[in-house]
């Protein structure tokens, strides 16, 4: 089943991406969560002509996107925690604690937009990825210490 992605859906894609998925997550989930609607013709010529219309918005998005990248740039955070004797560290370190010490740097990015290259489970250097448009993405370096 084709459906139209109304919103950005992490895994799945992206604003006005037409995607192939299984009937029963379009019929039961996406499409009533108004989330997607069903990739019918009528429907794409609509999505088409909104896309041309709206051109001019998304590179200028994707320009302040590409700025945003640019101004944050080589930048490493450091991030502290408990760790244990051997560095473990207890809990975790999560996107809302990359968010948060970016917001200190003057720097507003939602915490869905960042992922983890590996598993963070002891300190050291680790990257995340900053996902702040579908062609902009950022690589930021963080360090994790002990309190």
């Amino acid at each position: 089943m084709e459906i139209i992605l109304k919103t950005d859906i992490a895994g799945l894609g992206y604003k006005n991406d037409i995607v192939a998925v299984k009937a029963g997550y379009g019929r039961n989930y996406l499409i009533p969560q108004g989330f997607a609607i069903m990739a019918t013709p009528s429907n794409r010529k609509v999505v088409a002509e909104n896309i041309k219309q709206a051109a001019h918005k998304v590179e200028k998005v994707r320009q302040d996107a590409f700025d945003l990248a640019t101004a944050i740039g080589e930048m490493t955070l450091t991030i502290p925690a408990k760790t244990g004797d051997s560095g473990k560290i207890f809990g975790r370190v999560t996107s809302l604690q990359i968010s948060e010490m970016l917001k200190e740097k003057g720097f507003d990015i939602d915490r869905k937009k960042i992922s983890f290259d590996t598993e963070v489970k002891t300190t050291g250097d680790y990257a995340a990825t900053l996902d702040l448009h579908k062609e902009v993405k950022h690589k930021i370096a963080f360090s994790v210490v002990s309190e």
